[in-house]
């Protein structure tokens, strides 16, 4: 399908929160499509009704839509579907490219136990492939696809290369069961086919069922969409990812005050990459993204690397949007939100806090002085530079502030003409006016503070550091 415009989809279960590696694909799938012009669709794979559930759908729309990963149209529902894969059952059965099986479960759980003990293959063979239709019973019955037996099938992988699957090592998967309901492996081709779906990038873990639902497609006479199956990823010591490497969910990492854009850079670039680029934006991601730079090697999670992304991303970000997805991290950690007086004072302070902050409770932690109100209670430390040696020099500097036009550069000639006139050094200065004006001895520069506070603010702090 050279020609066609591209179409991709995330098909997530919801059975639980949104993976890490789930979020990846998605990603993937959404550089892919919208750096070409393309869409990129969201199916909800909710055939497991006893696993699937309301609250894991919802966690899947929250954490796509926290990553910034729009889909196009509405959510489609795979159980809601059913229908529709039976009758693709049921027209393959009339084709001829699929049988009834009346073969019990009993049945054949004794040929694979036999099987096993005799060490033979326990691939199921059902002897109902060839039956002449006369000899059918009158009863349940189950739709088997009619598999090649000789030759092999090959998958054409975008990142795996060809891989080669012998026929006789294919059964005759059953379409439908013998209840009537669709199993998961016809249900996924049909959507993908229904949905125009042209590209199918997914994890590694489903290159096997590649080999099968390609029997569908060409037993049906549909094309077969283009496959990229990417490694999964792995934990720092190369292990599978699990529980015990940390955070695995989506929401977790917006909880820990990591900002989407950095999320995004990140796992773009865990298993993909575009020449030695590490940081890059999101238009730049779509322009670059392609299959050819997915590495066949399982990734493997850095949360440094995580870190320093997302550093260079928040000192880049424009301050209002960053405002917004603070307040959105303070929701979903279930911290108290910003008061008016807050956001307006972190809003102000935002281009002296948001450099060299790797995640927003960090970049909130330098915003203290403007987040705090009087009277500041001061930390251990700054409690203990606040000796009356320091009060006194505090005070002596008031009037000299008061007086002074409030810029930084008249600011800084006040403080510095002041520190030499006393005999000491701007630095030894600094430390007190710092405990006093943000309760803590690392912060922003003294005189951005100032900037922030104002002047009215500045002053009432001295005086109550001083009083």
């Amino acid at each position: 399908m050279p020609d066609a415009p591209v179409v991709t989809r995330f098909a997530p279960s919801p059975t639980g929160y949104l993976h890490i590696g789930g979020a990846r694909t998605a990603l993937f799938n959404w550089l892919y499509a919208k750096g070409r012009g393309g869409r990129f669709l969201l199916r909800i794979e909710d055939t497991d009704r006893a696993r699937s559930t309301a609250q894991a759908t919802e966690a899947i729309y929250r954490g796509l839509s926290w990553l910034g990963l729009d889909w196009d149209g509405d959510a489609v529902s795979q159980a809601a579907g059913a229908e529709r894969h039976a009758a693709v059952a049921h027209d393959l059965l009339a084709r001829g490219q699929a049988y009834k099986c009346f073969a019990t479960q009993e049945e054949i759980a004794a040929f694979r136990e036999q099987a096993r003990a005799e060490g033979r293959s326990t691939l199921y063979r059902s002897p109902w492939r060839d039956a002449d239709p006369a000899t059918h019973p009158d009863g349940a019955y189950a739709i088997r696809i009619r598999a090649p037996q000789a030759g092999e099938t090959v998958i054409e992988d975008r990142v795996q290369g060809d891989v080669r699957i012998a026929n006789d090592q294919l059964d005759d998967m059953i379409l439908l069961r013998s209840d009537g309901t669709p199993v998961y492996m016809l249900a996924v081709v049909v959507d993908d086919h229904d949905m125009g779906v042209t590209h199918v990038i997914r994890g590694d873990d489903h290159l096997n069922n590649a080999a099968r639902q390609m029997l569908i497609y060409r037993a049906m006479g549909w094309d077969v969409p283009v496959w990229a199956h990417i490694p999964l990823i792995h934990g720092p010591d190369g292990k599978k990812l699990s529980k015990r490497h940390g955070a695995l969910g989506v929401e977790e990492y917006q909880a820990m005050g990591y900002p989407a854009a950095g999320m995004r850079n990140y796992l773009a670039r865990l298993g993909w990459s575009h020449g030695d680029d590490e940081f890059f934006t999101d238009e730049q991601a779509r322009e670059w993204f392609d299959l050819d730079g997915i590495g066949k090697s399982p990734a493997r999670l850095d949360l440094k690397k995580l870190e320093n992304l997302c550093g260079q991303h928040i000192a880049r970000a424009d301050d209002a949007a960053l405002l917004g997805e603070i307040k959105g991290y303070l929701s979903a950690a279930g911290l108290p939100e910003l008061t008016d007086r807050q956001a307006d004072g972190l809003q102000r302070a935002m281009y002296c806090v948001k450099d060299r902050a790797k995640t927003f409770p960090e970049l909130l932690e330098k915003a203290h002085f403007v987040l705090t109100e009087r009277p500041l209670q001061p930390d251990e430390k700054a409690a203990g530079i606040l000796d009356d040696a320091a009060q006194h020099l505090l005070a002596e500097l008031t009037p000299h502030l008061r007086n002074a036009s409030w810029g930084r550069d008249t600011l800084e000639q006040a403080v510095s003409e002041f520190a030499e006139a006393r005999g000491t050094k701007l630095g030894k200065l600094a430390q007190p006016l710092r405990a006093a004006l943000a309760g803590r001895t690392v912060s922003p520069s003294v005189f951005d503070m100032m900037l922030v506070l104002g002047r009215d603010e500045t002053l009432l702090r001295l005086a109550d550091a001083t009083g």
